[in-house]
């Protein structure tokens, strides 16, 4: 299964089309971190992290992690080990924390864009996470929660995300 990101507010599975928001500058196949751009490509995804005292685990058919305080996703090009990974916010790493206020992260799944061996300073933290308000993200998809839970539904471990 694949889902297809067919421009920069339109998000395909199967039979449905999804409103989504993309980054701020738009789509590129030259991402870099911090550019705000969508990266171009065809990619896998991974688990689903969710927070589990803002909502129920959704059903769905991967692997779901709930997203715990000191979870964060490293952004710093000064540590190449951890770069576009998952690490404890109690090391001294630049990181995206996962935990917010605002309820972005409630549920997000990471898509592997420069995830396999990281060449770091390519971009990192690119997920697909809610909106609420279709504004540009920093390079994630954004989506609304109603139609996020009907991805979750549709996906499977192998499903990748088609971005044009």
């Amino acid at each position: 299964m694949t889902l297809f990101l067919k421009n920069k507010h339109t998000l395909q599975i199967d039979g449905y089309y999804l409103k989504c928001c993309v980054g701020k500058n738009g789509i590129s196949k030259k991402k870099l971190e911090g550019d705000h751009k969508t990266p171009k490509g065809t990619f896998g995804i991974q688990h689903l992290y969710y927070r589990k005292d803002r909502c129920k685990k959704p059903e769905t058919s991967l692997k779901c992690i709930e997203i715990k305080k000191n979870m964060g996703w490293c952004d710093d090009v000064n540590y190449p080990k951890k770069y576009n990974r998952l690490v404890n916010t109690k090391n001294k790493v630049k990181h995206e924390k996962l935990q917010r206020r605002d309820k972005k992260y409630d549920l997000l799944i990471p898509i592997k864009y420069n995830f396999i061996k990281p060449v770091t300073g390519l971009g990192s933290c690119i997920f697909i996470h809610l909106t609420k308000n279709y504004k540009p993200t920093a390079g994630c998809i954004g989506l609304r929660k109603k139609d996020f839970l009907i991805v979750l539904k549709l996906i499977k471990r192998n499903t990748k995300i088609k971005i044009f």
